[in-house]
């Protein structure tokens, strides 16, 4: 099964690509951007799908170990692209026109020029995840220590989800949260030191709430979803309807209804109601099963990387994969407060799929490089118990 690992993980990723530029195709021709006709945002989306084969193809190449060397490099990149953004915050202060900082649907966390935009907190992740592992490849054996298992570790992580969160990005902050935790976790941090991020995160989270009130509200929307159907809840609700009225078959392919300007973001954040409503419940089914085979895919070429940094490189990139999409399904079927994420690989968004993409290209790199174990290893492994891979 790890050798042909890559061949499921590919797999998977073209079919949630081709599902995303479908998809794309059937909701954008309604929106106020998409340009009828033109499909404006779909030939967008296909000039972004090529960049990002092309991140995933060097990516794929580039010796992974290089990241390892560079991981403090990458951090500070991704931390100035995350500080840039905090420039259009300052201009409204000081009253001059921000040169970099975009603000989109009201909220200023993309960087670029003319139309052309990233958001610095999807590549900031993938820095993170790097810095994360590098950290606890460097420090084996230490991890169970307070200075290099909790205290510097949790600065570094604390510094990157303080970053994102001062965006009001609560969404990409929480991920960056659980997934540098996760990291922890596996790298064998003490369950204490793990409490203490939990709680500390939890913390912030409720901080990042209080000071935000648009955030609690819609927390309140998910306990009593119909009370709050014409407000706050306006877009769980109707992705409720959206699954509903699909049924079993749905509705066929660009006949769904609630795209009709009823679902806002139809073509975004709330991309996967709009496979329950035209594809119907076995459109739902595999979606859902290519995510399974992708995060089942990459944790197998994490287990047998060839060295520490590989392992714990590979398991944050799924982890992050996963829990994005876990996370954007659980909004569109209302069982999460609104968060605002992307689901991985279907949703318009080139920053969203850039990232993926790199991913994707790291896992095959660690894959290219795996330890790959072959029935004429079985007999020696039934000798003797204590045997394991060379590296």
């Amino acid at each position: 099964m790890a050798k042909r690992s890559i061949v499921f993980l590919i797999l998977a990723v073209a079919l949630l690509t081709g599902l995303g530029i479908t998809m794309l195709a059937s909701t954008s021709f309604f929106t106020k951007e998409g340009g009828g006709e033109a499909y404006v945002t779909v030939w967008k989306q296909v000039m972004w799908v090529g960049l990002s084969l092309v991140g995933c193809l060097v990516m794929a190449v580039v010796d992974y170990n290089r990241w390892y060397k560079w991981r403090w490099w990458l951090l500070g990149i991704a931390g100035v692209g995350l500080l840039i953004c905090y420039e259009w915050h300052l201009s409204q202060l000081l009253g001059f026109k921000p040169l970099l900082a975009k603000r989109v649907n009201g909220a200023a966390r993309w960087i670029g020029f003319g139309s052309m935009t990233l958001q610095p907190s999807e590549l900031a992740k993938i820095a993170l995840i790097i810095a994360m592992a590098g950290w606890f490849a460097t420090h084996q054996d230490l991890e169970r220590t307070l200075k290099h298992g909790l205290l510097l570790p949790g600065v570094l992580l604390g510094g990157v989800v303080l970053m994102i969160g001062g965006e009001v990005d609560l969404g990409n902050a929480a991920v960056a949260a659980a997934v540098g935790t996760g990291i922890m976790f596996v790298a064998g941090t003490r369950w204490q030191y793990l409490a203490v991020i939990i709680g500390s995160g939890i913390g912030a989270l409720l901080t990042g709430i209080k000071f935000a009130p648009n955030r609690f509200e819609r927390v309140i929307a998910v306990l009593d979803l119909e009370k709050y159907k014409d407000g706050i809840g306006l877009q769980q609700w109707v992705s409720w309807l959206a699954f509903g009225s699909g049924g079993m078959d749905g509705r066929g392919l660009g006949e769904g209804r609630m795209k009709l300007s009823y679902l806002p973001e139809a073509h975004t954040d709330f991309i996967f109601p709009m496979v329950g409503e035209e594809l119907g419940l076995w459109g739902v089914l595999g979606t859902v099963a290519a995510f399974v085979v992708l995060i089942f895919a990459g944790m197998c070429i994490s287990a047998y990387a060839p060295n520490r940094f590989g392992k714990l490189l590979g398991f944050g990139l799924t982890m992050l994969l996963g829990l994005e999409a876990l996370l954007n399904m659980g909004v569109t079927t209302a069982l999460l407060p609104n968060k605002g994420l992307p689901l991985p690989f279907v949703s318009y968004g080139g920053s969203s799929i850039l990232a993926a993409m790199m991913a994707i290209g790291i896992l095959i790199n660690i894959h290219r490089q795996g330890v790959h174990l072959t029935w004429q290893d079985l007999p020696v492994i039934r000798r003797n118990r204590r045997w394991t891979p060379q590296l």
